[in-house]
Formats: structure tokens, sequence, C-alpha cells
């Protein structure tokens, strides 16, 4: 093996060269990233960007030195436009053609946008984030479409700067089959008591100019519109090339898609080699974690080690750090086992298939959140997880 490519530059991407490099591969390393910007930290963008506390240089994950000692070919501001497994070939938007010994596909993913001829800002790259940035000013409105984690964190920071905020969520309560109903209501709680004005069951229709059309009519008036309603793997540069496309790129418990095809990040729905079930995973560490695992299944396809993450997700919302371990979507059941909600310092655990399944913290020190991961990494039976599981408070 020689030629090996990485398409996606971001966390997934850089974290698969480096391990690659540090596993001994010198050969031929090509990394292609679409944004013109060397490989930066995304969860700031609504974070400490969006605020103003941290300027675009404190996102970069590798200084020039450190890139340039891995040795790359490097191509940024160019996309991958198409895909030959056969001929083993990457075309590019620039017109070149990339042979590859092996590929890692790690494109991540893009926002949904809302239909509607009105401007609207999302939230996924570093002009995304400053460009929002520019437009949040104390007494300006801003209209929030989606209370999931990051509508909510934009809808805290803009708080913060002494705007308006209106925060738009479909569901009766704002994530809700995330975290559960519960913890919904407290984050709702949150909002509200900090100025938010939240509208929960409403569904928007279109973005038009000056603010948004709501699926009843009714017009909610604002300066700038935020959409956050999710994410699309980017995929579309695969159509044709025969690799299975759904929900992501599909790949094995290795992270394989194909005879040297590997997914990595946002982009790959792998399938755990635990439970079997097959998801696609939008966290920054679980990014990191896939890039190294299938750099190191590529060097040894003979002796792949599954790939069993333990997703870890943090969310900054005012003076609340939420962090949670593990799969909390589609639980069937929750306790609060530490702390109680209405303190907002607290430890909630999840059960699925009577087993634990994930916990959240909020208000708590890392290390107690950490002591529940191993829990979680083993899918521990419920009742020895949690022996004393009873009501819900």
């Amino acid at each position: 093996m020689t030629r090996v490519v990485v398409v996606g530059a971001s966390a997934a991407g850089l974290a698969a060269v480096d391990a690659l490099r540090r596993e001994g591969y010198d050969g031929t390393l090509t990394l292609v990233g679409a944004e013109p910007h060397p490989p930066y930290d995304r969860p700031p963008l609504s974070k400490q960007l969006l605020a103003g506390a941290w300027e675009p240089d404190r996102l970069v994950l590798r200084t020039p030195a450190e890139l340039s000692a891995l040795g790359l070919d490097l191509r940024l501001g160019t996309a991958a436009t198409g895909l030959d497994p056969a001929a083993r070939v990457v075309a590019l938007s620039d017109g070149d053609r990339l042979p590859y010994d092996a590929l890692v596909i790690a494109t991540g993913v893009r926002p949904r946008r809302l239909p509607g001829e009105g401007p609207q800002h999302v939230l996924r790259t570093l002009e995304d984030a400053l460009a929002l940035r520019e437009r949040l000013r104390p007494g300006r409105h801003l209209a929030v479409v989606g209370a999931g984690f990051l509508g909510a964190e934009a809808a805290a920071v803009a708080r913060g700067l002494g705007v308006e905020v209106t925060l738009l969520e479909p569901e009766p309560v704002p994530l809700a089959r995330t975290v559960g109903a519960p913890v919904g209501a407290m984050l709702a709680a949150l909002h509200r008591e900090h100025g938010v004005t939240l509208r929960t069951g409403v569904a928007v229709r279109a973005v038009c100019r000056g603010g948004v059309r709501l699926a009843d009519g009714a017009f909610v008036a604002a300066d700038e519109v935020l959409t956050a309603i999710g994410s699309v793997p980017n995929t579309d540069w695969l159509a044709g090339s025969g690799l299975p496309v759904g929900d992501g790129l599909e790949c094995d418990m290795y992270g394989a898609a194909a005879p040297g095809v590997y997914g990595a990040g946002d982009v790959a729905r792998v399938r755990h080699p635990v439970s079997g079930a097959a998801s696609r995973v939008e966290h920054r560490t679980h990014a990191a974690e896939s890039g190294l695992a299938v750099a190191r299944n590529l060097l040894r396809p003979d002796a792949p080690r599954p790939f069993a993450p333990v997703p870890y997700v943090w969310s900054d919302q005012y003076d609340v750090r939420l962090q949670a371990y593990g799969y909390l979507r589609g639980h069937e059941h929750l306790d609060v086992v530490e702390g109680a909600l209405a303190t907002r310092r607290f430890l909630v655990a999840y059960r699925s298939g009577g087993r634990l399944t994930g916990v959240l913290a909020a208000g708590l020190p890392p290390r107690v959140v950490r002591r529940w991961r191993q829990a979680v990494a083993g899918r521990v039976p419920w009742r020895e997880a949690v022996p004393a599981a009873g009501a819900v408070p």
C-alpha cells in the first residue's frame, strides 16, 4: 500500500491521517478538504466563537508546522465530486483525479435549510458563525428554528449578547426525544428564565423577508433567522459509485464500506458490534475516535478491530454544562440517580432493553460522569447499574 486518500479535512479526517503516520504508514497521504481552511474545531462555533470570546485562530487543530510534519499532499478548497471504486480513483472539483490503494471518507454533514426566499443563517462552518456573530447586536431580534443542542446553544449565546430571541420548536418539549421530557422541561424553563420566548408545538413553513411564516399562517418577525433543524450527510458525490448509501455511508462494525474504503465521522453509519444497531453519530469526540479506528483497520485489513464507541457530547447553555455518555435517543426509561433536576445539578441514567445505555449530567464534575462511562460501555443490566431505580422525580 503506497497511496492513501482521506476525503474530509475536519476532525475525523485529521485523526485518520494522524493515526496513519503514528502507525508507521510512510506512503503518499492525501487529505482533501472542501473548505479553504486547515482543520479546525467545530463545537466552539456555536459557543465561544459566536459569543466573541474566541477568534478563529483559537479553533485551529494543528499548527502549520504540525501539518507540515505529517508530510501530507494537502488539497484544501477542493471538493470530491465522484468516486470509481473499481478503478480506485477519486475525482476532484479542480479536475484532478486521485488514485488510491485505500480511501477514508470523512465528508461530514451539511445543515438542513428551510424553504423560502428570506435570508437564513446556519451554523456549520467558520464563515457561518462569523456571519451570524456580525449580526448579533443588543436590541436586535433573532428567531431560532429548532431547539436541539445547536439551536439552544446559539439562543443562549444570543441572549448573553443582549439579543431578543424567539426559539421555535415543533415538539411539545425541547429535546424530549433525546434527553427525555423531564430534562427537556428543565431546559425549557432555563431558557425562559433567561428571557427567551420559547414557542413549542409550532412548525415553520418558510423563511420570509423579516421573519418566518408558521404552518398555521402566523408570522414571527425577526431581524435574523437561524435554522437549526438537523443535517444531511455529505454523500451526494458518491452517487453512481455503488457504495451503500442511506442515512450516510453504510459501514460494518470495522468502519468498512467496501474493499479498501472506510467511513469515519458524521457521514458514517456504523454497525455497533455489541448491540448490532447501525447508527450515525454527530459528536466531536466520536469523529476523532472513528478516524483513529478506521486508520488502524485500514493498515491491518486481515486483523481489524470492531469499533465500539461510547459517544460523548457536551452542551453549554448559560451557566449549565450538560455532559452525556452513550445512547440517549430512543430510551425506554430514565431515572435521576444523583442530585435533582430542580437544582440543575443531577445525573440521569437511561435504560433500553433492560440495560444501561446512557447517562446525562449537569452541574457535576467530569470525574462524576466518567465513573458511569464503563457501565455504559459494558451495557450493564439496569438493575445492577441502578439498583434503587424508581419513579422519575
